[in-house]
């Protein structure tokens, strides 16, 4: 072959070789990030803008009971603070709020004082940057239910969840029959919970203390630890519930740190699931935190409750019994370093404790409305403190019930019951 034809046909191999390159050689899309957020009250209308790096798509629509237009975004980071719009004072838009409402999605909420209009909803260009508008009129109820009634039927459903987690995995390959604990930082991305007096939020503060707790439960060695979330996003009641269910959880935490109007209240709570609350603050408490995904934007739906047989009776009233155990043990290992509340032992019926089949406990931290409270929730020193007792209980626990599983089942005689 002559030297021309030669180097001819290894630039063809070259150039072909490049072409079937994968797809993914290509440089990823460039990040978006929303850098401050106004509203601008005009006569006839209002307008929320965000200022961005970048023009993503937009998707707008109303929602009823209770009225509010949902923004749906490719994944923005929104670098403000994030409680900008609780209380923006607009004579139609009531409060908004905005986050991560699903891996690679963002979500604004609006909350309307009436029924709303979209004028306008999109991100453009302007002299000052790129920016997102979306601009409201008031308009009549029966235009507003219609509007959200057609959208709703019109709306694909929200996203399936991520993959299953699933809890870690040990350093080796060897098996292990460690039981999984799961712990629940609740609320998360556009969900903020509650709100500090100095602007503390509680879906951080409950995430350090998840966090921390789950460093000392591995450090005991007693069972392998699985967070329902790690950073700040949106997770759906249900959804928790699931993980801990398909990881065939032997104990379920969920943690939250409240507010209330009695500002003197402070201390810490463990509650469990039941029917009928044990009082009117229990009752108060479950009520607030079943909406907690309507402040993502969700419909709220009917709780479908396994109906069930003898077998499904049996052991979801197991399951109550051990929960019940796991709280009086966490209060009795919570007083040695924490404040507790006068009425530290609560029921009521909370959705994300309703797992028929896993020990579930839903521990208030203490309430963000208290100054003592507040001090010892923001302080990490505290905090080790606090964790590593939560993490004796958990151990504790843990401990019990596999005493249980080794025990022998003896007959009357002493002997062994045949299996």
């Amino acid at each position: 072959m002559r030297a021309g034809a030669s180097r001819l046909f290894f630039f063809a191999l070259a150039v072909a070789g490049a072409l079937a390159r994968p797809a993914a050689a290509v440089e990823p899309a460039t990040e978006i990030s929303a850098l401050s957020a106004r509203i601008e009250a005009l006569s006839d209308r209002s307008r929320l803008l965000f200022d961005l790096t970048g023009l993503p798509p937009v998707t707008a629509y109303p929602v009823a009971n209770p009225p509010r237009i949902i923004v749906d975004l490719p994944q923005v980071l929104f670098r403000m603070e994030a409680n900008a719009g609780l209380a923006p004072g607009d004579k139609l838009i009531k409060s908004y709020r905005y986050g991560i409402f699903a891996p690679g999605r963002s979500r604004v909420v609006i909350d309307l004082t009436g029924p709303a209009k979209i004028l306008k909803a999109d991100s453009e260009p302007t002299a000052g940057g790129p920016r997102l508008v979306i601009e409201l009129a008031p308009t009549s109820a029966a235009y507003f239910a219609v509007t959200a009634a057609e959208q709703a039927r019109r709306q694909p459903a929200d996203p399936p969840p991520a993959q299953p987690l699933q809890a870690a995995k040990p350093p080796s390959d060897k098996p292990t029959d460690r039981p999984v604990v799961v712990i629940d930082p609740g609320h998360g991305g556009l969900d903020m919970g509650a709100t500090g007096k100095h602007g503390e939020l509680e879906k951080d503060v409950v995430l350090e203390f998840a966090r921390a707790l789950r460093q000392k439960i591995d450090e005991g060695g007693q069972a392998r630890v699985l967070l329902t979330r790690d950073h700040d996003m949106f997770l759906p009641l249900a959804e928790r519930v699931r993980i801990a269910r398909e990881n065939n959880a032997s104990l379920f935490v969920s943690i939250h740190a409240d507010t209330l109007a009695a500002a003197h209240v402070e201390g810490a709570t463990v509650y469990t699931v039941s029917e009928r609350a044990s009082d009117a603050e229990a009752a108060r408490m479950a009520e607030k935190e079943n909406l907690a995904d309507q402040a993502a934007g969700l419909e709220s739906k009917a709780d479908a409750e396994q109906v069930g047989d003898i077998l499904f009776e049996l052991t979801r009233r197991e399951t109550r019994s051990y929960s019940r155990q796991f709280s009086h043990s966490l209060i009795s290992f919570w007083k040695e370093v924490g404040a507790l509340n006068k009425n530290p032992s609560r029921s009521a019926g909370f959705v994300v404790l309703k797992a028929f089949d896993v020990p579930s406990v839903l521990l208030e931290l203490g309430y963000l409305s208290s100054d003592k409270d507040l001090a010892r929730l923001t302080s990490q020193e505290w905090r080790e403190r606090a964790a590593q007792k939560a993490a004796a209980a958990v151990d504790a626990f843990i401990s019990g019930r596999s005493r249980e599983a080794r025990a022998p089942a003896d007959g009357p005689s002493g002997a062994a019951r045949p299996q």
